[in-house]
């Protein structure tokens, strides 16, 4: 039995710190991979990136693994999260090791942030070393599989779709071999995931699951969206990240694969999508416990289609798993309030 989400991948944990009230509405998002690390990539499409430590996952440079990744608000300057996840994984002994004793360690935690300054109030609000802290002891204490919330929580808490509410969110597939591929998204896209003519979600229309709003209700919703565009600043850099997982054994340039594969699940469920004003980033984790099936050259075909088909999921997930925000940064209704379930 699988909670469909990141999790599923056994060893894999999910933990969030969220931050709000008080000028805040922003947080930050851990995946602590099982310990000793996983095979880790990135593929980074967005004109905008903010990252961390992404060099280091290029295959063809010395680190092999990752002990975490941080996902987060608050801009370039969120990007200090990670310094709190890399302080309690340095005390636990977790990382790359460079001396002769076994605390010398380096852990590799690469990191990518997304754009939500100011959108409680407070453009000085915004993630530190103590929130990542925070996510990745809540990741740690979490039980085995626990999928967690989803929504308006961690890097998704001040995420925003076009001038609709963003979030978390996951979803997993276990592959016909047993394989496991499963995503965790930030939905925070500066192009939209609503078809203007229905109203339906992009990645619905993929899936072919549409049920089609009454006009009278489409009508309302791009009012509303309308006022609310009118409130608000105009969102100038958005970003949507995604850590994709997975049990298979792959090699760091097959992650990598994955990972650039993977941007197909946000340019089916976002549009427009990798514009200049976005940082649109995937990482991969391969936990490696799963062999891909040596005899057949084109194993790895089944986990890439996989890899993109779950982040289109898992985007439609954390818009519909979102709440409104109406404060002093600003006003985004959600989608289910607009469209209902």
């Amino acid at each position: 039995m699988t909670a469909d989400a990141l999790t599923d991948v056994a060893g894999v944990r999910v933990g969030h710190a969220t931050c709000t009230g008080d000028g805040w509405l922003t947080g930050t998002t851990v995946v602590l991979a099982p310990e000793g690390g996983a095979v880790a990539a990135v593929d980074v499409r967005g004109g905008g990136p903010g990252t961390k430590e992404t060099d280091a996952l290029d295959p063809r440079n010395l680190v092999q693994k990752a002990e975490a990744v941080v996902l987060t608000g608050g801009s370039a300057y969120g990007l200090d999260a990670a310094s709190g996840v890399m302080a309690w994984l340095e005390e636990r002994g977790r990382g790359v090791r460079v001396g002769p004793d076994p605390t010398h360690v380096v852990p590799v935690v690469p990191a990518a942030c997304v754009f939500d300054l100011g959108r409680g109030g407070d453009f000085r609000a915004r993630p530190d070393a103590a929130t990542g802290r925070a996510a990745v002891e809540e990741a740690a204490a979490s039980g085995p599989g626990a999928p967690g919330p989803q929504g308006c929580v961690g890097a998704g808490t001040g995420a925003v779709v076009g001038q609709m509410k963003g979030g978390v969110g996951t979803a997993s597939t276990v592959l016909d071999s047993g394989i496991t591929v499963a995503a965790l998204v930030v939905a925070n896209a500066a192009g939209s995931v609503v078809d203007p003519g229905t109203g339906v979600l992009y990645g619905e229309l993929f899936q072919g699951r549409v049920r089609y709003p009454a006009a009278e209700v489409h009508e309302a919703a791009l009012r509303r969206l309308a006022e609310a565009s009118e409130r608000n600043a105009p969102p100038p850099l958005n970003t949507t990240l995604a850590v994709v997982a997975t049990d298979a054994g792959l090699s760091k340039a097959q992650a990598q694969k994955l990972a650039g594969t993977a941007h197909d699940g946000i340019a089916r469920a976002v549009r427009p999508v990798h514009l200049l004003s976005d940082g649109d980033t995937v990482f991969t984790l391969a936990t490696g416990t799963r062999p891909l099936d040596a005899a057949d050259p084109l194993a790895l075909n089944g986990v890439l289609a996989a890899g993109a088909d779950v982040v289109t999921r898992a985007i439609v997930r954390a818009v519909r798993a979102a709440g409104p925000v109406d404060g002093p940064g600003g006003a985004w209704p959600s989608y289910e309030e607009l469209y209902g379930s």
